[in-house]
C-alpha cells in the first residue's frame, strides 16, 4: 500500500453519505490512501472504515439488507429513546458484531484520522483522535454524528458533544493547518448549494432544546454564514486548481432517506463519477 502525503476532508450529510461510501470504495479498490483524513459526521464514518480499509463496510451500515439492521426508530421508540436513530446499534452493534470493525488495521494504519466533534460548552469544533481505544473510538464517531434535536448529545470525558458539522461543517482551514500540499475534499451536495438562516420558529425550537448550552446555540444559529463562506472559499481554491474536489453531479438523496433503491443509486453514483475523475485525482496528487 501506498500512502500518498495529503489531506482528505469528508463532509457529512447524514445518509447523503452513501455518495461518499462509493468514491472512498472506488479509491479503497485501487489502493489509493492518504496519510491524514478528516472526517465530519457521516464523514467521519466514512474516514474511519476508509483508514481501516474495509470497502463496502460503510455502504452495508447505511443500506441495511433486512429489518435486523433498520437503524431508524419508529414513533415509539424516539420517544422513549429521544432519537430518530439506533445509535447503539451503528455505533455498538454493528462495529463489534454484526459488520465488524477492523480495529487493529485502524489503529496501526499509520494514517492521521481527525473526526470532528462540536463541543456543547464553546459551541468550537473539535478534532478528536484515538489511536488505541475500541470504545471511545466509537463514542467520539458517535458524537460526530450526533444530530441536534434528533439524537441525543454524547459526553466524553465528561464534556457534552454534538454533530462536528454545527461548528466546521467542511474543515478545509483545519485540513490547511495540517500543512499538507495537497487535500482532496469529498462533498454531498452539488455545486452551488449554500445553507439557508435558520427560522425564527426553529430558533425557538433550538433555544428551549439548548437553554443550558448559549455557545452551541450561537454556533448553530451562525451555520449557514459559516457554511457559505466556506463554500466560497472552496470554489476559489478549487478555480486556482489548489485543492480537488468531488461533488455529487445528481441529485443528492435526502439526509434521512430510507428507500434502499434510492440510496443504492447514489452510493453508485459516488462510486462511478470518481471512477471517471481517478485519472484527475492522481494527476492532482502526483504533480
Amino acid at each position: 500500500m501506498t500512502v500518498k502525503k495529503a489531506t482528505l476532508v469528508l463532509e457529512g450529510g447524514a445518509t447523503r453519505g452513501v455518495f461518499t461510501s462509493g468514491a472512498l470504495d472506488l479509491l479503497m479498490e485501487n489502493d489509493i490512501y492518504m496519510s491524514h483524513v478528516i472526517g465530519v459526521s457521516a464523514g467521519s464514518c466514512n474516514a474511519v472504515d476508509y483508514v481501516s480499509k474495509q470497502p463496502g463496510r460503510t455502504r452495508d451500515c447505511m443500506i441495511p439488507l433486512d429489518k435486523s439492521g433498520n437503524y431508524y426508530y419508529g414513533i415509539r421508540e424516539f420517544v422513549r429513546e429521544k432519537s430518530v436513530m439506533n445509535m447503539d446499534l451503528i455505533f455498538d452493534r454493528f462495529p463489534n458484531e454484526t459488520l465488524p470493525f477492523d480495529y487493529d488495521t485502524y489503529f496501526n494504519s499509520g494514517i492521521t484520522c481527525e473526526i470532528v466533534t462540536t463541543n456543547c460548552l464553546t459551541g468550537k469544533a473539535e478534532y478528536m483522535t484515538e489511536d488505541h481505544d475500541r470504545d471511545r473510538l466509537m463514542k467520539i464517531c458517535r458524537a460526530s454524528c450526533s444530530m441536534p434535536l434528533l439524537t441525543p448529545i454524547v459526553n466524553i470525558d465528561d464534556v457534552p458533544y454534538l454533530d462536528g458539522g454545527l461548528a466546521d461543517s467542511v474543515p478545509i482551514l483545519r485540513a490547511q493547518k495540517l500543512e499538507n500540499e495537497k487535500i482532496v475534499v469529498i462533498l454531498t451536495k452539488n455545486r452551488g448549494y449554500r445553507k439557508k438562516v435558520v427560522s425564527p420558529a426553529m430558533q425557538r425550537v433550538y433555544r428551549r432544546a439548548y437553554k443550558s448550552y448559549p455557545e452551541l446555540i450561537r454556533t448553530i444559529f451562525r451555520r449557514s454564514f459559516e457554511y457559505n463562506k466556506t463554500m466560497n472559499y472552496l470554489d476559489q481554491l478549487e478555480k486556482r486548481g489548489e485543492i480537488f474536489v468531488l461533488r455529487p453531479q445528481i441529485k443528492p438523496v435526502s439526509r434521512l432517506e430510507r428507500n434502499k433503491e434510492t440510496l443504492q443509486a447514489f452510493y453508485e453514483h459516488g462510486y462511478h463519477y470518481m471512477e471517471r475523475r481517478l485519472d484527475d485525482l492522481r494527476a492532482y496528487l502526483d504533480e
